[in-house]
Parts: C-alpha cells; sequence; structure tokens
C-alpha cells in the first residue's frame, strides 16, 4: 500500500473512534448539567488531559516547534509563561471554583457563577459575560476550522472546503450528541495521542542522529545561538526585555480562558484538584519539552544535512514521515488533527452553554430541565456550528488572527473578575462589569497599536489589560461595596472546604 493509504487508514480510525466516543456519551447524557459539565463527575486526570487538550490545539503540534525551528530558544519563552501560568491556575482557581460554583447556587457556567457569586439581581453580568463568551468564541470555533480545512489541504492535497466540512462534521457531531463528556472523553484520547507523538519523535530522532550529544553538536554547528534563551547577545536590550515579558504575559490567559477554567468546577471533588494538577502540568511539561527537542532534531537533520524546510511549522510532520511506518506517521498526522478537534469542541460547547444557560435563561426567565435541556443545548450547538463554519467558508486570515487577540481578551477581561471573586469579598457586580469593559477595552485599544515610548505599546496587551482590568474592578467595587452576610458565609466555607489543597 502506498504512504497515503496508510496515512487515510490512520485517519478513518482515528475519527470513527470519536464519533464512537460521543455515542457511548449519549447514554450518560440526561438532563442540562450532565451535557455542559458533565453531572460534576470527571476524575482528576480526565480533567487535567481535557483542559491541556483543549488549551493547546495545533499551536503545540505545529506552531511552537516551527517557531523554535526557525529562531530557536528565544522562543520558548511563550511556552515557559504558559506553564508557569497553568500551575498557578490550578493551584489557585481549580479548588476555589469547584467550591464556590457548587455552593454558588450549583453554577454550571462562568457566567452563571459570577451572577451567582456577585447577587447580580439585574442579571447585567451574567448577559455581559454571555455575550462576550458566544461572540469571541464563535470566531474561536471558526479559526479552529479553518486550520483543519488548512490541514488536509497540505497533508492530503484534499480541498480546503472538503476538509473543513469533515472536520465540522466529526466535532460536531460527537459534540452534539454527547455534550461535555464526549468532549472530556474525546480529548482525553486527542491527549495521549498528542503527548505520545511529542514524546515519540524527539526520541526516534535523537536516536537518527547520533544521540543527544550530537544532536547538540550539530545545532551548534548550523547556529550557536539557536540555543540561547535571548540569541546570546550578552546584556538584553530594551526590545528583548519586552519580548520576554510579553511571551511570559500569555500565562496571565488562563485565569480567565472559560473553556479550559470550567473544566476545575466539572472535577468530582474539590480535593482531587491537588492530583488534577499534578497530572496536568506533567502532561504540559512533557509535551513542551518534546515541542522543543523536535525543533531541535528538525534543526539537525533539515537545516544540518538536508537543507532548510519549505515550512517550518511542518518540522513535525515531516520528522514523523522520515522517522516512522506511514500507518505510525498517519497517526502522527492524527495527533494534530485531535490537538485542532480538541480546541474546536471545548469552545463550540462553552459557547453553547452560555447561549442556553446564561443569555436564554436570563431573558426567559425559564428553566430548563430533562430532555429540554438537553435539546436546547444541542440546538445551540448546532446554531453555532453553522454560523462558524460560514465564516470560515472564505479561508479569511482575519479568522485566524483573532485567536492572539481573542486569548488576550478573554485573560484580560475575565481572569481578574474570576481571581477576584474567589479570594476577595468586596468585588461587587458594578466592579466586575467595569473591569471587563476595561479589560476588553484595553487590550482591544493596546493591540492595534505599535511603537510608543521605548516601543511600550509592543508589548503583549494581555498585561496592561489583566492590571487595568483588576484596578477599574477593585476600584469600583470600592466604592459600591455593601456587606452581604449570605457572601461572606459562602466565601467561609469556601476557604474551609479548600482549606490545605
Amino acid at each position: 500500500m502506498s504512504t497515503a493509504t496508510f496515512q487515510a487508514i490512520a485517519m478513518i480510525i482515528y475519527l470513527v473512534a470519536m464519533v464512537m466516543i460521543g455515542l457511548l456519551a449519549y447514554n450518560r447524557t440526561k438532563n442540562l448539567d450532565d451535557y455542559m459539565l458533565g453531572g460534576r463527575g470527571l476524575g482528576p486526570a480526565v480533567a487535567a488531559l481535557s483542559a491541556g487538550a483543549a488549551d493547546m490545539s495545533g499551536w503545540l503540534l505545529m506552531g511552537l516547534p516551527g517557531a523554535l525551528y526557525a529562531t530557536g530558544l528565544l522562543e520558548s519563552w511563550i511556552a515557559i509563561g504558559l506553564t508557569i501560568g497553568a500551575w498557578l491556575n490550578w493551584k489557585f482557581t481549580a479548588p476555589r471554583l469547584r467550591a464556590y460554583s457548587q455552593i454558588a447556587s450549583d453554577s454550571i457556567t462562568i457566567p452563571s457563577f459570577l451572577g451567582e457569586r456577585l447577587r447580580d439581581t439585574s442579571k447585567s453580568v451574567r448577559i455581559i459575560a454571555g455575550i462576550v463568551i458566544t461572540i469571541f468564541f464563535t470566531f474561536y470555533v471558526s479559526s479552529g476550522m479553518v486550520a483543519g480545512g488548512a490541514f488536509f489541504e497540505s497533508s492530503f492535497g484534499m480541498n480546503y472546503h472538503l476538509g473543513m466540512v469533515i472536520v465540522a462534521a466529526v466535532t460536531v457531531l460527537y459534540t452534539l450528541v454527547g455534550g461535555f463528556l464526549a468532549v472530556s472523553w474525546t480529548d482525553v484520547v486527542q491527549g495521549l495521542i498528542m503527548l505520545i507523538a511529542l514524546v515519540a519523535v524527539p526520541i526516534v530522532g535523537i536516536t537518527h542522529v547520533g544521540g543527544f550529544g550530537a544532536l547538540i553538536e550539530q545545532v551548534n554547528t548550523v547556529d550557536p545561538t539557536i540555543l540561547s534563551f535571548t540569541h546570546g547577545n550578552g546584556a538584553l536590550s530594551w526590545a528583548a526585555i519586552l519580548g520576554i515579558v510579553s511571551a511570559l504575559a500569555w500565562g496571565l490567559g488562563y485565569f480567565g480562558q472559560p473553556h479550559i477554567i470550567v473544566r476545575f468546577m466539572a472535577l468530582r471533588s474539590v480535593a482531587e484538584a491537588k492530583q488534577g494538577r499534578r497530572i496536568g502540568i506533567g502532561w504540559m511539561v512533557l509535551s513542551t519539552l518534546g515541542a522543543g527537542l523536535t525543533a531541535l532534531v528538525g534543526v539537525a537533520v533539515y537545516q544540518h544535512d538536508t537543507g532548510e524546510l519549505a515550512n517550518p511549522e511542518g518540522v513535525f510532520i515531516a520528522l514523523g514521515q522520515m522517522l516512522f511506518h506511514p500507518l505510525i506517521a498517519g497517526f502522527m498526522l492524527a495527533a494534530i488533527l485531535a490537538a485542532i478537534m480538541s480546541t474546536i469542541s471545548s469552545q463550540l460547547l462553552v459557547t453553547s452553554s452560555a447561549l442556553v444557560e446564561d443569555i436564554y435563561r436570563a431573558f426567559t426567565k425559564r428553566e430548563l430541565s430533562g430532555a429540554d435541556g438537553v435539546l436546547a443545548g444541542r440546538l445551540a450547538v448546532g446554531s453555532v456550528s453553522l454560523i462558524a463554519a460560514a465564516l470560515a467558508w472564505p479561508r479569511s486570515d482575519t479568522i485566524l488572527g483573532l485567536v492572539a487577540f481573542a486569548w488576550a481578551g478573554f485573560g484580560a477581561s475575565f481572569g481578574p473578575i474570576v481571581l477576584l471573586s474567589l479570594y476577595w469579598r468586596k468585588l461587587t457586580a458594578k466592579g466586575a462589569i467595569a473591569g471587563m469593559i476595561t479589560g476588553a477595552l484595553v487590550v482591544g485599544i493596546w493591540g492595534n497599536i505599535s511603537g510608543g515610548p521605548g516601543g511600550i505599546f509592543d508589548l503583549y496587551e494581555i498585561l496592561p489589560g489583566f492590571l487595568l482590568s483588576l484596578l477599574a474592578a477593585i476600584l469600583v467595587s470600592q466604592a459600591s461595596y455593601r456587606p452581604n452576610a449570605e457572601i461572606q458565609e459562602e466565601m467561609d466555607q469556601v476557604i474551609a472546604a479548600t482549606r490545605g489543597i
């Protein structure tokens, strides 16, 4: 059989497996709580791997190795910042959010939790947060569909639109049918595929070039600055410092990413957050190290021995095809598709939950339970999918460009508010609204300006957005705070439930 046939077989096996998992989850989904949050029944391993897979997308297997291959370890500061941010998120957000979201009227979405936590009778916090999530994540889902179509086009020479439809159809099918459990279970499989691929490629690759010592020697022969975290320029320039700070600031985004922190709410118990943190960060460290070593092997093989790769982001694919049997290489390709699909499904579900639980219920005040709730969730998934597919059809680069911007937008708008809601008793609904609006505005304005005194506007917009959002929320809350005995009691319960975790 030809290489293409083997790779097609691997793809078919993977895609069928995802659909089967969705059908399996269908029988476990009885009401809206099951559909949107899995009935708070996720074990720590499932929650950790699901959060990791939903987070990383194709960046882990294509973007990061490609950047490191082209520029060197200077680009690893983003991975370092993300790893630190993920650990802090698991440490400080996960236990309290799991405890508080259940205490606060058993909330199943981030906007509903904020509304209940802040006693927002006007529903303003919930509606504003729900609208922001719906708008940004619809474009986010669309960007994933664009990536899926481009993947099939570049890997198999398939028509972009056909590839996009395949990715969208399979992802939407298992999300539509199985809801949160299907998304979480498929994320586990996808996360393990990604991890195995990112461990196998560098191990076999290092053996191929003659061992770790030979790898370092060959990379140094190509360019010694590749192995430098500062490009070996001695004292860091102001521009380099801004670049490193910007890269590390990516980690701030974790506190406000709804599709990631909702996994914390779905844990079986508060105590399992600690084990989830260890598994999740272990997965992340191994995966990012694997991506880095994959890039270095790529430098040794292609820049040292056989010439430059046409596309640096294809280094993982190229090494997989060179080092492994075509069937195994096919599963390496499936790892990239897994990264794309895991993010699409998670964002799709969060968007539908914002539509149903936060916007629809806030305006209609109608309770959705049992089969009605599940049906409403599925209708929302289908509607968002169609809109996202329509946006992805023309293959607009502006959609793909929105991804980094949306990460900053969510991180700056929601991150400070989530942290304050969990740790500061005096946060008010007005303060939360001020913080969300300030974060979104600062990111929107700062991200469209460059230069400035000392190049300050080249700093990644999430950092000023996060800090000013935090400041606005604190100042407005101080001015509008009124003591509330129920909130004080709830916070005491949360502190007691999370002590020592």
